[in-house]
């Protein structure tokens, strides 16, 4: 076969070979960012209990979850730019200390002022996880397969959120809330340890090239030269349209809408939580695999994935009578895990559009997206519970106006960014393509 003939999904010239000692170093990256997501959704099954131990109302508790989103926001762009100059282990060294010392910090904390300190401190940390293994995965594998790499990472996040909502959950019921969070803590001490002992950026020989970095002008060229490509935008806005739902649900407002709305006792509620982990879970695999092979797919699936996010909760919100029929609740919780996989989508648009030096700022960029939403809801979603008396149907209701945002600017660019795609796939195949045979 000639080379001009090749499949666009065989592996390119200096591509990484993959193999048992990339799915070995990358999945001690992905056993940081498990650990992470552990400690950042840890507050979705306690936010009851600490709502009762800091003596706060609903604005109070939600300033938790939106300084701590505040913070991962606001630190993907740098992070993205401290992953593209020192390297994946170095960035996520710092993130692991700065994580556990914020679980370790909460699990401690006398008053609601210290207990906000150490969920900033932890958002900190956890910002750094990622990003850093998404580049950890195109440092270790062919980029045919970045799609389920960077929905294999996902699915890694899902199951510490699994972890939180069963294991953590019991722990602080039986054990207490200072015992809970502070023996969660030793998870980081774990990773720690592996992280300096074994892991790598990058397999020998495939040591990426040298790239100047002159201070302030390099940053702003790096932001500036990511955000001009339509796909980087796209992402963001992809990420920002889909992720949201499923996190605000998990992170904070999920059990206090089904305990508190809907009536469920605090265990039927876990279960329902555990249901939207499981999904994306599924769901996750499945994405994965659908976008390996068709590429086109990435945008009809997030779209859909919106669509059925948004008709789910107007079901459920619209429902007459006071609570929602239980295999509703049910389907709700099951779409919802379909948010997390979709988001993932949003890199698979920014990815491609950036060379190797760019790839973790994009991916700062589009990580963002997500982030900026659920802070903007949960923060919504507390104010108008005060504001209504605790009428979760009207605080609900704002996830249909992120949503239109969203999707406006998706439709927005989404021609661009397939244009300036298909340029860019065309300049690599006349570069690494077309050989003699």
């Amino acid at each position: 076969m000639s080379a001009g003939h090749r499949s666009v999904n065989s592996t390119l010239p200096g591509d990484p070979p993959g193999g048992r000692r990339a799915m070995a170093v990358w999945g001690i990256g992905v056993s940081v960012y498990f650990v992470a997501v552990i400690f950042r959704t840890s507050l979705g099954v306690a936010g009851l209990d600490a709502a009762e131990r800091f003596q706060v109302n609903a604005s109070a508790l939600s300033t938790f979850s939106i300084l701590q989103l505040l913070v991962y926001a606001g630190m993907q762009i740098p992070v993205g730019l401290l992953v593209d100059r020192l390297g994946t282990k170095k960035v996520l060294t710092i993130g692991v200390v700065l994580f556990t010392a914020g679980q370790l910090g909460f699990a401690f904390s006398p008053s609601y002022g210290t207990a906000l300190a150490s969920r900033a401190l932890l958002g900190c940390g956890d910002a750094m996880t990622f990003i850093s293994v998404l580049r950890l995965g195109t440092r270790w594998f062919p980029a045919r397969r970045g799609p389920m790499v960077a929905q294999m990472a996902g699915l890694a996040g899902m199951a510490g959120n699994l972890v939180s909502t069963l294991v953590l959950a019991r722990l602080l019921h039986g054990i207490g809330w200072t015992a809970a969070f502070a023996g969660s803590a030793l998870a980081g001490v774990v990773v720690l340890v592996l992280l300096l002992l074994f892991l790598k950026d990058h397999p020998e020989g495939h040591e990426p090239a040298p790239f100047p970095h002159r201070g302030a002008a390099y940053v702003r060229r790096q932001i500036a030269a990511s955000w001009r490509e339509p796909g980087t935008r796209l992402g963001l806005w992809v990420h920002f349209t889909t992720q949201f739902p499923a996190m605000v649900f998990l992170l904070l407002w999920g059990l206090p809408f089904l305990v508190e709305a809907q009536g469920l006792s605090r265990a039927t509620a876990g279960e329902l939580l555990t249901l939207v982990v499981l999904s994306n879970m599924v769901v996750g695999l499945v994405y994965g695999q659908i976008v390996a092979r068709h590429h086109e797919a990435r945008l009809p699936l997030a779209l859909s994935t919106v669509g059925a996010t948004a008709l789910m909760w107007a079901a459920t919100l619209a429902y007459p009578g006071d609570r929602a029929p239980m295999w509703l609740l049910v389907t709700l919780c099951a779409v919802l895990g379909a948010c997390g996989p979709a988001s993932m989508l949003g890199f698979d648009f920014a990815r491609p559009a950036n060379p190797p030096e760019r790839q973790g700022t994009a991916s700062g960029i589009t990580n963002m997206g997500g982030f900026v939403a659920s802070m903007t809801t949960l923060f919504a979603v507390g104010v108008l519970l005060d504001a209504t008396g605790d009428d979760y149907t009207i605080a609900f209701s704002c996830v249909f106006v992120l949503q239109a945002l969203g999707v406006s600017q998706i439709l927005r660019l989404r021609s661009r960014a397939a244009r300036r795609e298909r340029e860019r796939l065309v300049a690599s195949r006349v570069e690494t393509v077309h050989v003699p045979a």
